[in-house]
């Protein structure tokens, strides 16, 4: 081969190589820019010890709010989860129907983050949730929703409160009638307590 013809397939071989690596790096940027975006990195620390949540976005401290977790015998897990289910209202069947506006659940046995004005916010006092303010809730709930759960990273640390923490629910429903008195088809039991009936599934 002349040197010519050695010296222009040198130039086709180096051409092609940075063509190559030209387009790799740009694809790159771009998948990183598109992983950014729609899969932020958020991290929900819960510290039982000092009843806090702090909320970070891709490593940057964004909230610091007071929580309730569970009572004495309804301690909340320990451990990380991934968020994997929210539902903007949801209503609990076990714990007799109570709301749990903006829910953001992290186990399957049923532990949620979600609003709450039960009183104790900052102590254990909850059924095994984590409860937060209604607006705190709510904020909460807008910023995993707009980052998608995908990157949404619960980690519950530490150990309960010392001292016997009752759990804090409202009261079951009560009769707004007077005894042996029958409600009619539209008519319901309002509920007392903290709710008072504005997360209730209205019965049919």
């Amino acid at each position: 081969m002349s040197v010519k013809a050695t010296d222009r397939a040198g130039r086709r071989c180096r051409n092609r190589v940075l063509r190559h690596g030209l387009l790799q790096g740009l694809l790159a940027a771009m998948l990183c820019m598109l992983t950014s975006q729609a899969f932020a990195a958020i991290l929900i620390n819960i510290d039982k010890p000092t009843q806090t949540m702090t909320v970070s976005v891709n490593g940057e401290t964004r909230y610091r709010w007071p929580v309730s977790t569970g009572a004495s015998g309804y301690s909340t897990p320990t451990g990380n989860y991934a968020a994997f289910r929210m539902e903007k209202m949801h209503y609990s069947d076990e714990w007799d129907g109570a709301g749990m506006p903006h829910s953001i659940f992290f186990t399957t046995r049923g532990h949620a983050i979600h609003g709450s004005n039960h009183p104790g916010m900052g102590t254990p006092r909850s059924h095994g949730c984590v409860r937060l303010s209604l607006k705190n809730a709510e904020t909460l709930y807008s910023l995993v929703e707009s980052h998608g759960m995908g990157g949404t990273k619960v980690v519950v640390a530490g150990s309960d409160p010392a001292g016997n923490w009752a759990a804090s629910s409202a009261p079951p429903a009560v009769r707004t009638r007077g005894q042996g008195e029958a409600f009619g088809p539209t008519e319901t039991g309002q509920r007392a307590g903290p709710f008072r009936g504005l997360f209730r599934r209205r019965q049919r």
